[in-house]
This record gives structure tokens, sequence and C-alpha cells, in this order.
């Protein structure tokens, strides 16, 4: 199953999601502002990433400043529960395809992801 953390004012997102539909595979979108990941979700998701929490972390928005999110005593769980309640902190746009993921910036690094699937 293949599926895009999408949000639809960020134009890397769009442009990941143009690159998604021209490859013709079925997909589905997860417009996480709307639909924020529970804790469990983003813990499977950075599994998938293989990569730690920070690097899903959008370090420029008032929020990781307002919550001081730098702090290097945070723990991996407390970072993901600032995600959880300020779904505007993850990076975008993920592609998940099964138990792989990508953080697509630029969006042409799903591509490697996408080619998985030929």
């Amino acid at each position: 199953m293949i599926t895009l953390y999408h949000n639809n004012r960020c134009s890397k997102s769009r442009e990941a999601l143009a690159l998604l539909e021209q490859s013709g595979k079925e997909f589905s979108i997860r417009y996480y502002l709307d639909q924020p990941l529970s804790a469990d979700e983003l813990s499977v998701l950075l599994q998938a990433l293989q990569v730690p929490v920070r690097d899903l972390l959008r370090s420029k928005e008032d929020e990781y400043k307002a919550l001081d999110l730098a702090n290097p005593v945070l723990s991996e769980q407390q970072l993901i529960e600032a995600i959880v309640l300020h779904p505007k902190l993850m990076e975008r746009p993920v592609l998940q395809v099964g138990s792989n993921a990508v953080i697509a910036r630029p969006a042409d690094k799903m591509l490697a992801l996408l080619a998985l699937l030929a």
C-alpha cells in the first residue's frame, strides 16, 4: 500500500503528489493536518523512514521554537507527542510504501521507493 502524507498548502508536497499521479500507481493520501497521526502511527512511520524523530521535525515552525524542541534532553517520545499535538511540525511530504518510507524533499527522492514496486 502506498500512502502520501500530504499538505496541500506546501509546494513540495504538491510536487510529490503530481509525481505520484504520473507514476500511474494506486495510492492513498493522508491529509495529516486534518487527520493527525497518533503516537503509534508516528512510531511506525519513523521505523519505515529509519530516521530519528528529529529528522521529521520542521525546525522553522513557530511551534518548534515555542516548545523548545531543539532542547537535546527531550526524548524521542516527547518529540513524537509534540508532533501528535502539533502536526504542522511534521516534515512533508512523506511517502510510505509498505514498511519503507522516505521524506520526499525533493520529490524525486520517492522514485527509488516507487521503483521497488515495479
